[in-house]
């Protein structure tokens, strides 16, 4: 994929993404934006499985905003009916489809240099960058935390080797599972989690956004 790099004629959408990154970023929590989000795939397969669905929400302040939120269905040119009884979207359903090309220009539009967040949120950004390889672009240039590694910063965390689900995240934080796998019900189930992580984060003391990509085994990694 060396080819992103030496394809220089990037079309406007990218250019107007990668332009909110020029200014420098503010390491305060109150004014970060982060967008939290979650994509429903075809299988766990990065290069050959698509995105089904992306949605996302912000928060700002401590405060989910259901207003500054997104939801996007992509055509499935390929189709695993295995997956449908886990995200339930069908090849022909009544959703309104749009291509892998307009979904990552509306989803960039979107984030723009917000702080992304997703549980397991390598695998969601892998599968955002597939996409932008097919359109001969460069990988995503947000900073990204993803709730599984930010809740082990936490008291709550008792056995730190252990990889957490979604699902018992809930659990230990009591989150009702709405809409649990879809993409914008994830999402939020996500943003949910993340508040009560800040929340336990900061409790006990004043944190900047970059405590929480701080890791104190490999410092500034998360």
């Amino acid at each position: 994929m060396l080819y992103w790099f030496r394809h220089k004629n990037y079309p406007d959408f990218w250019n107007q993404y990668r332009n909110h990154f020029i200014k420098k970023k503010s390491f305060d929590l109150d004014i970060t934006r982060f967008i939290v989000f979650d994509t429903e795939t075809t299988g766990l397969h990065i290069k050959n499985d698509r995105i089904l669905s992306i949605g996302g929400i912000s928060i700002i302040s401590n405060t989910m905003d259901v207003s500054d939120s997104i939801e996007l269905y992509l055509k499935q040119d390929t189709f695993n009916p295995e997956t449908v009884e886990i995200h339930g979207i069908l090849k022909d359903g009544n959703n309104i489809k749009i291509n892998e090309k307009q979904a990552i220009i509306e989803f960039l539009e979107y984030i723009r240099d917000a702080v992304l967040i997703a549980h397991h949120a390598s695998f969601d950004i892998a599968m955002i960058n597939e996409i932008l390889a097919r359109q001969r672009l460069p990988k995503l240039k947000n900073k990204a935390l993803d709730t599984g590694v930010l809740f082990k910063k936490t008291e709550l965390c008792h056995v730190n080797s252990k990889p957490y689900s979604l699902d018992e995240l809930c659990a230990i934080f009591n989150i009702k599972k709405h809409d649990r796998h879809t993409a914008s019900g994830d999402a939020y189930i996500t943003g949910l989690i993340f508040l009560k992580i800040l929340g336990e984060l900061t409790s006990k003391k004043r944190i900047t956004l970059k405590d929480l990509f701080y890791n104190r085994n490999r410092p500034g990694l998360l």
